[in-house]
């Protein structure tokens, strides 16, 4: 039986770097009534670029790395963070993917990702899909917030995990700050792998995959950041996957169908795609949550597909210039 790898396990190792070095990535530590640690990465702390990296890296589970750089859309350079994972289904469908809807204390929703998830089974769908389930008595949750979690989401964690509160860290970061740009653009991979689950292709089956997406800048409107992150990804991601698969001519005819451009909403900012559905998401055509670009290798034959195009003009327009 070979070693299956604990995305728990793996991150909990790298939520001790934030933990230890509080002031050079800008995050606060402090410990519920409870005895559960929560990282503020950006509600009341500075956070950034540094702590956006590592919180990205949490969300895939210690699975993947991050990497923050500069790169070309057109004629616009913009700094670009790049994904890399030997692990794709674990890593962005098994721990990344935003699939926990927790209700707080004030009966708002807080969407949780992160390894967390592969304890509590959330949600139990996909991780039959991939086949995979954590074990470890540590759990490490991402939460994309505004506010910190209360007592109340703390132990609904803590009891859907099975674990002591003493062993959870609930990392936090708003959408509009530097390290939730960061992490929501970070999502590259996931989006790419999601939208060829939803053709037909089997997570599985992905081997390898890397892929990369602008990291937009900062303001203060949460809308006017999460449209931005939703641009980043459909009118400048490129994701790049390796597979193998028996069926050549079906691989391409899901290549084809993947990229953003597919989608009849394609061409406009997201955030007036947004305010014409009357920023009901359930509205908007689901084929938009794409990459702009999808390339993908078949190893079993050599042979490599491509889909999709980078859109420099919205996304210069999303992105403020």
């Amino acid at each position: 039986m070979h070693e299956v790898i604990s995305v728990n396990e793996l991150s909990w190792k790298i939520a001790q770097k934030l933990l230890d070095k509080q002031a050079f990535y800008g995050v606060h530590a402090s410990t519920t009534t409870a005895g559960a640690t929560v990282i503020d990465a950006g509600v009341n702390a500075a956070g950034g670029f540094q702590a956006g990296k590592v919180f990205t890296e949490l969300c895939l589970g210690g699975a993947g790395k991050a990497q923050l750089g500069f790169k070309t859309y057109g004629d616009l350079t913009f700094p670009s963070i790049t994904i890399s994972t030997d692990h794709p289904g674990i890593a962005t469908l098994g721990s990344q993917f935003a699939g926990w809807r927790i209700k707080e204390a004030d009966g708002s929703i807080a969407i949780g990702s992160g390894p967390a998830r592969a304890l509590a089974f959330k949600p139990k769908d996909v991780f039959e899909e991939i086949g995979y389930k954590d074990s470890s008595d540590k759990a490490v949750l991402t939460l994309e917030s505004n506010n910190m979690p209360s007592d109340v989401l703390v132990e609904k964690v803590t009891t859907a995990c099975g674990i002591k509160p003493e062993n959870l860290i609930a990392v936090v970061a708003p959408t509009s700050s530097i390290a939730g740009l960061t992490q929501v653009t970070g999502r590259i991979v996931e989006v790419g792998i999601h939208k060829l689950r939803t053709l037909g292709l089997s997570p599985k089956l992905i081997k390898f995959a890397c892929g990369y997406a602008p990291i937009p800048p900062q303001g203060k409107d949460f809308e006017v950041a999460m449209a931005r992150t939703n641009d980043a990804i459909l009118y400048g991601g490129t994701v790049y996957l390796t597979v193998e698969y028996d069926d050549e001519a079906a691989l391409q005819k899901m290549v084809e169908q993947a990229p953003s451009k597919m989608s009849k909403d394609y061409g406009k900012p997201f955030l007036q795609i947004f305010r014409e559905a009357d920023k009901d998401f359930y509205k908007i055509d689901h084929n938009l949550f794409a990459p702009a670009v999808l390339m993908v290798n078949n190893a079993k034959t050599g042979k490599v597909f491509k889909a999709g195009e980078i859109n420099p003009k919205v996304l210069a327009q999303s992105l403020g210039f």
